[in-house]
């Protein structure tokens, strides 16, 4: 029997669909979920939801639940977590400190100052959980679904022993994507995809064999499909490959698009991702699920229980660590030299082989200098970033933001120390591993 550990098990979506996904393999019919999270009443629903599942399905499996982190890790086999530290109204100030001072950020869970900010509070959360699974479930592998990812699991495979990796659903995401824009099965598609979180390149695209970026570069000069991701569009037409992750996203993440009112009009006004930013409407949903996210919960205890396996691929790696088919997925792994072209040990996005024997990263080889000066960029700024969580230096936090593309386009850097110093404040109560929080 497998044990499955989930932290953060109150993302009642997120749980049902894996757990579901996880029972119908024959290997891990039999597993023991163990549910964890901090919210009492999210966690109820979780464990109903789960014992729906079993009961539904037939399957030998158990779940249990808990509040207290180490219970839930001891004798763990494969741990995911879910987690967002300091909740929703922190987070709405990373995107409105930068706001006041004319940074525009869409979503601002990745990079930027708004992910630096987020990674400052995650981190030692992060690393706690690291610390108990080193003592409780040293052979578990952790499968983080927590942002800012590069910046969290550069962290936790630096400073710990754990194998961990962090999973993204932009790459599967965009490839499917990619493949209906020019009439393309899924099961005919083959790429190779590598570089950072939410900034990595499909190096190869390729339908039943043969190079369909020509036929890409043909599809995204339709109108209606330029407009369906038009930063991307953007990005491909003059960079000359597909980056993943969206268009909100990647506008955030470089310099082209968010700094002058007349470039977010025209650049970021449609799709998903406009120019209200998608944090807005986050925040909106999450206040109005305050009233009916229980009813809306209960309405799916009422529905007909589909049962058949989705493509949530943490089943899959699950499966395949246990002893199931291998699986290769894009993870979040250490460049080991697995990209040429980036500096070592940063946390890099790229094709890993999952099996018995843990997580095998595959070597991706350069990336195009275009492509792997973008990805520098990022890199520069991340990294000071955690050196900055781990050591608690303000100081490098605002280094690091000074370097961050959309930031410095917007800003002097008198501006950015102000605007640094502002968002240290607000996040007081949450760096315990500050002891200074002047710039």
């Amino acid at each position: 029997m497998a044990k499955i550990t989930f932290i953060g098990a109150g993302s009642f979506g997120f749980t049902r669909a894996l757990v579901r996904d996880i029972l119908t393999f024959p290997r891990l019919a039999d597993s023991t979920i163990t549910l964890m999270d901090i919210n009492a009443e999210r966690l109820a629903f979780a464990e109903r939801a789960v014992t729906r599942i079993i009961n539904e399905g037939g399957y030998p499996a158990k779940v249990e639940t808990t509040f207290d982190r180490r219970k839930a890790l001891e004798g763990a086999d494969v741990v995911l977590v879910t987690i967002l530290a300091g909740g929703v109204d922190v987070w709405r100030k990373d995107i409105e400190i930068p706001k006041q001072y004319g940074v525009d950020i869409c979503i601002g869970d990745t990079r930027g100052p708004s992910g630096i900010f987020r990674a400052l509070r995650t981190i030692p959360v992060m690393l706690g959980i690291c610390r108990d699974m080193e003592e409780l479930c040293p052979r578990a592998v952790m499968l983080n679904y927590t942002n800012p990812m590069a910046m969290l699991c550069r962290a936790m495979q630096r400073e710990s022993k754990i194998m961990v990796t962090g999973l993204c659903h932009s790459v599967q995401g965009t490839a499917r994507r990619l493949a209906g824009w020019i009439g393309a099965d899924m099961k005919d598609v083959d790429y190779l995809c590598a570089g950072i979180n939410h900034q990595a390149w499909y190096l190869e695209y390729k339908w039943k064999g043969e190079d369909a970026y020509p036929l890409l570069r043909e599809a995204v000069q339709r109108p209606e499909i330029y407009e369906q991701d038009i930063v991307r569009n953007e990005m491909f037409l003059h960079l000359d490959y597909y980056v993943t992750e969206s268009s909100g996203h990647n506008s955030e993440y470089v310099w082209w698009f968010r700094k002058r009112p007349d470039l977010i009009a025209k650049y970021c006004t449609a799709g998903p991702h406009g120019a209200g930013g998608e944090y807005a409407r986050i925040v909106k949903r999450y206040a109005a699920r305050e009233h009916t996210w229980v009813a809306d919960i209960e309405k799916w205890f009422q529905a007909p229980l589909n049962l058949q396996r989705g493509q949530e691929y943490a089943a899959y790696i699950i499966n395949a660590l246990m002893g199931g088919e291998p699986f290769i997925f894009n993870g979040n792994v250490p460049n080991t030299n697995l990209i040429d072209n980036l500096p070592p040990k940063v946390c890099v996005e790229v094709p890993v082989l999952a099996n018995r024997g843990g997580l095998h990263p595959i070597h991706a080889g350069a990336l195009p200098p275009q492509c792997a000066a973008l990805n520098n960029v990022s890199i520069a700024g991340e990294e000071m970033a955690v050196e900055a969580a781990l050591t608690g230096n303000p100081r490098l936090v605002f280094q690091a933001c000074l370097y961050d593309p959309l930031t410095a386009a917007v800003l002097s850097m008198a501006e950015i120390k102000d605007m640094v110093q502002c968002m240290l404040k607000e996040n007081a109560p949450y760096l315990p591993q500050f002891k200074t929080l002047t710039v």
